[in-house]
């Protein structure tokens, strides 16, 4: 039976692969600058400076666009608790420290861009937004009671970021303005590099302690929550973004969860122990059962967007 090693020992061993990647993501990372991608002459004083305040009528987002911008604008809110929490678990040292502190720079970039779009276009409400962003900054980043340290943190945001893609993407699309598809465009490319860092620390992390990561991945997925969970609103706007395809079960099962799973052979491994090989077949066991779920979920929302449709029609 091989020993666990400590965090302290991990993070030592994959300082080589972290600076390593380090140096690949600068290298491919594109400087870009918020403000190019914010309509500014749509912009216009509110009331506080002689202007008029924010009417629902001077949005041209449609619900759905709206319900995903913020969402999606909460969640980036919520930074200094994603660094808080990356921080202590990669360490402050090394390349560690410079990697956490360039993605936390370069995250902290989309709650800008994202938030001046929105407010110099009047697309949402900015009063009701900034109580939104109190709330949910002052309750924190949201996780399992058992998770800690580097192999969990490593596994889940290699499946957040890459969610966090999908979802930027998807909402440029239902948003019917191509600013915002352009603005989320680039907001999901700097979510993708950041994804392949950390899904290639995993990978390194699979590799040297194969026992301690799989155990971790299975607990990350079977306890998986997107990162805005506990935003006001966030079941009802969820909801509301699997049902027109922004983000769903489908989507996390085969755009995020088998891609990841894929990439780093889990299935095809030969160098699990007894605890590895177990925790392998309670992620089979989930991954069918997720098979499932999302047939349920979809047969569900095609029931209730065809009831829509009928009422729709008797209406008209």
């Amino acid at each position: 039976m091989t020993k666990d090693l400590t965090q302290l020992e991990i993070l030592t061993e994959l300082e080589p692969v972290a600076e390593q990647n380090l140096n690949r993501h600068l290298s491919m990372a594109k400087e870009w600058h918020p403000h190019d991608y914010v309509p500014w002459d749509l912009g216009r004083n509110f009331a506080a400076m002689g202007g008029q305040d924010w009417d629902p009528s001077q949005s041209g987002l449609g619900e759905v666009g709206r319900v995903a911008m913020i969402t999606n604008l909460l969640t980036e809110d919520n930074l200094p608790s994603y660094h808080r929490e990356i921080a202590e678990n990669f360490s402050q040292d090394g390349a560690w420290g410079t990697w956490v502190g360039r993605w936390t720079a370069e995250e902290n970039r989309h709650g800008i861009v994202i938030r001046d779009y929105l407010v110099v276009t009047r697309a949402v409400d900015p009063v009701a937004l900034e109580q939104a962003r109190m709330i949910h900054m002052t309750n924190g980043a949201h996780s399992p009671d058992d998770w800690g340290g580097f192999l969990d943190n490593v596994a889940y945001v290699t499946f957040q970021e890459l969610a966090t893609r999908v979802s930027h993407r998807n909402t440029g699309k239902v948003c019917d303005d191509p600013i915002a598809d352009r603005m989320l465009q680039r907001v999901a490319l700097d979510e993708n590099l950041h994804m392949i860092f950390y899904r290639t620390l995993c990978a390194a992390a699979l590799d040297l302690v194969p026992d301690q990561q799989i155990e971790a991945i299975v607990k990350v997925l079977t306890n998986f929550t997107m990162p805005g969970y506990g935003m006001p609103n966030f079941r009802r706007n969820g909801a509301m973004m699997a049902k027109h395809g922004i983000y769903d079960l489908r989507q996390h099962h085969e755009e995020v969860v088998l891609p990841v799973l894929k990439q780093w052979r889990i299935f095809e491994r030969n160098d699990f122990g007894p605890r590895g090989e177990q925790a392998r077949e309670q992620l089979a066991a989930y991954l069918t059962k997720q098979e499932s779920d999302v047939r349920k979920f979809e047969e569900q929302r095609d029931r209730l967007l065809a009831r829509e449709a009928a009422r729709a029609l008797v209406t008209v």
